[in-house]
């Protein structure tokens, strides 16, 4: 377990905007109180959630920063510092270390892509020149780039390469990656967390801890003590209003901040290219909050 970064529910956490769109540290501070005050075991910043991809290079770095003063040690912050860029993601977790970050999140290559032997290299040279545990992300449905078991342990055999957060997988393939990779495994995705937690993950990185940290810390912690069932009963509950029927019903981050508006928290919206979801999504949005007991 020493080479476990976390274990159960790590949360992809939003960055909330003022009106004109600059950040919101204030409330980005609450947020992160409210995380760990309800059970989460992880923050997850400046991520796809996080809208890091529209940040600025002083704005990655600050709430990073900031993420590491307020969590104060308390729970470790794992910070996104992924590119398409080898070099630049080193610029970018090379400071994120400097700057007291617990791990990286590395997610694979996109749009220039890469082959298996690119990747090696790509995630090898950030393994070279930081000291702190690496989580690598594979989410090709979004960097239409797949990480090969082969792959992940070749990677393995790095000392602070020890994770990966795998989302689109299917039960086969996490079965494959957590009894063969010689890495932890964490979900990607809130839907799987039962179902790879039952196999032997260690958690998952969730979009729906953002809403409901409390929910997606009591699923993680029933899997943890092996009550399986139960934790399926609970996950279940929200089945809905964690896929397309609620926070996956426009692009990601869109609906989890309109989910939070719509609570009363006021964390805005996003920066462009994505843009507030029309009218009959978001009554979608609240009528399976309503539905399921969150508003």
């Amino acid at each position: 377990m020493e080479n476990t970064i976390f274990t159960g529910s790590g949360v992809a956490i939003i960055t909330p905007m003022n009106p004109d769109l600059s950040i919101n540290y204030e409330l980005f501070g609450a947020l992160i109180e409210e995380q760990i005050t309800k059970g989460t075991s992880a923050l997850i910043v400046c991520g796809t959630t996080g809208e890091a991809s529209t940040m600025t290079d002083e704005e990655h770095n600050e709430c990073i920063r900031f993420a590491v003063e307020k969590t104060a040690k308390r729970i470790p912050v794992i910070a996104g510092t992924g590119s398409n860029d080898t070099a630049y993601m080193v610029e970018l977790s090379v400071e994120a270390e400097k700057l007291g970050a617990d791990a990286l999140l590395i997610m694979t290559p996109y749009y220039n892509k890469t082959s298996q032997r690119g990747l090696v290299k790509h995630f090898g040279a950030v393994a070279e020149k930081v000291g702190i545990p690496i989580m690598l992300y594979n989410i090709p449905s979004r960097t239409n780039m797949n990480i090969e078991l082969n792959t992940f342990k070749e990677l393995a055999e790095y000392p602070n390469i020890r994770a990966v957060k795998e989302s689109g997988q299917r039960v086969d393939g996490f079965s494959a990656l957590i009894n063969e990779s010689g890495l932890d495994v964490y979900s990607g995705d809130d839907f799987m967390t039962v179902p790879v937690m039952s196999l032997g993950a260690k958690g998952v990185v969730s979009v729906l801890a953002n809403v409901v940290p409390e929910v997606v810390g009591k699923i993680c912690a029933l899997c943890l003590e092996n009550n399986f069932r139960e934790a399926g009963r609970l996950q279940q509950k929200y089945a809905r209003f964690m896929g397309s029927g609620g926070l996956f019903i426009d692009v990601n981050p869109i609906p989890v901040k309109a989910a939070m508006n719509l609570m009363g928290k006021n964390v805005g919206g996003c920066r462009l290219p994505l843009c507030d979801m029309e009218s009959a999504k978001l009554e979608k949005l609240q009528i399976e909050m309503i539905n399921v007991g969150i508003l």
